[in-house]
C-alpha cells in the first residue's frame, strides 16, 4: 500500500488538509457529504501505481478549519479550494484527473465550468443537482426537510428523513438479510468514523442546502462535454440521487457512466469501483 504524505493549504478562509500518494499525472479526489479525505483510503493506493493521488478535507470538515465560525458554504468558494490545491500540487498548469462523489461531484462540475483548462477529465458521481429536474421546487423542499429535521430532532432524524426520500420504496426494497448479504462494508478505524460522524452537523446545515440548490453553468459544461463523465451508481437508476447525473448527461448529449452499487458505490464496493474508475481514466 502506498503511503501518503500529508501537508496543509493556506486558502481564504481555512486551512486544508491534503494527502498525495504515488506519482503520474495528478488525480484529485473531492469525497462526498460529511467524508474526508479518509473516504478515498480503499482507492487512492491502488491508483497511486499511475496517477499522483491527491485527496483532501473540504474545509470546514475533520483537519481543514474554518478560520471563523460555521457560515453556509458556497460551491464556488470549494471549487476555488480544489483549484489552489491543484496549482500546489501541480505549479506547470498541467489538467488533472478529477472525480468528485456526491456534493464533491458538484465542486468538480464548477471546477471544470470556471477552469476548463486545468482538467483533462472530471468524472462527476451523482452530484445532487435537483436544480437540472422538472421537479426541483419539490427536491428543494425535501431537502430542506431533512435540515430542519435535524434542527429539530437531531441526526438521526434527518438521516431517516434523508433515506425515505433518496432510497427505494419499501415495497421496492430488499429483505434486510438480503442487503446484509449483499454488501459487507470494507472496516475503517474508529477515529475515521468519528471524524465523519463529527462532520454530520455541519453538512447538514451548512451544505446540503447550499450545494443542492447550486445551478451549474450548463453553457460552460457543454463547452468542455468532452472532457466530462456524469456517473452514477447501477443500483441507483431512477432514485432522486441518480436522476441529476441523467438530467446532465441528457443535457450533454451523453450517457451516464455507471460504477458499481448505489450512491455510496465507493465506500460498498471500493475494488470494483477502483478497477471501473481505472478503465474509464484510461479511455482520456
Amino acid at each position: 500500500m502506498s503511503e501518503a504524505k500529508t501537508g496543509t493549504l493556506r486558502v481564504p478562509g481555512a486551512t486544508l488538509h491534503y494527502e498525495v500518494r504515488g506519482t503520474g499525472p495528478v488525480l484529485l479526489l473531492i469525497p462526498a457529504g460529511a467524508g474526508d479525505a479518509a473516504a478515498f483510503d480503499q482507492v487512492a493506493p491502488g491508483l497511486a501505481d499511475q496517477y499522483t493521488v491527491v485527496s483532501y478535507d473540504p474545509r470546514g470538515m475533520s483537519r481543514s478549519p474554518l478560520d471563523g465560525p460555521l457560515a453556509d458554504q458556497r460551491v464556488e468558494e470549494h471549487s476555488e479550494d480544489a483549484y489552489r490545491l491543484l496549482d500546489l500540487v501541480s505549479p506547470g498548469g498541467e489538467p488533472a484527473y478529477v472525480v468528485g462523489c456526491s456534493s464533491g461531484a458538484i465542486a468538480a462540475l464548477d471546477l471544470l465550468a470556471r477552469h476548463p483548462e486545468r482538467v483533462r477529465l472530471a468524472i462527476a458521481h451523482e452530484p445532487p443537482l435537483v436544480e437540472l429536474l422538472p421537479d426541483a421546487a419539490k427536491q428543494r423542499a425535501f431537502f430542506a426537510e431533512v435540515r430542519e429535521a435535524h434542527r429539530r430532532e437531531g441526526l438521526g432524524a434527518a438521516v431517516a428523513v434523508m433515506s425515505a426520500g433518496t432510497g427505494p420504496a419499501e415495497s421496492d426494497a430488499p429483505p434486510k438479510e438480503e442487503k446484509e448479504a449483499a454488501v459487507e462494508l470494507p472496516p475503517r478505524p474508529a477515529e475515521v468514523l468519528d471524524r465523519m460522524m463529527a462532520n454530520f452537523p455541519y453538512f447538514l446545515e451548512h451544505i446540503l442546502c447550499p450545494f443542492t440548490s447550486y445551478a451549474p453553468d450548463v453553457a460552460a459544461l457543454r463547452a468542455a462535454s468532452e472532457r466530462l463523465v456524469p456517473a452514477g451508481g447501477r443500483d441507483s437508476h431512477g432514485l432522486l440521487l441518480y436522476r441529476p447525473a441523467a438530467a446532465l448527461a441528457e443535457l450533454l448529449g451523453t450517457e451516464v457512466m455507471d460504477f458499481p452499487g448505489g450512491h455510496s458505490g465507493l465506500s460498498e464496493h471500493p475494488e470494483e469501483f477502483t478497477e471501473v474508475l481505472r478503465e474509464t481514466l484510461s479511455r482520456r
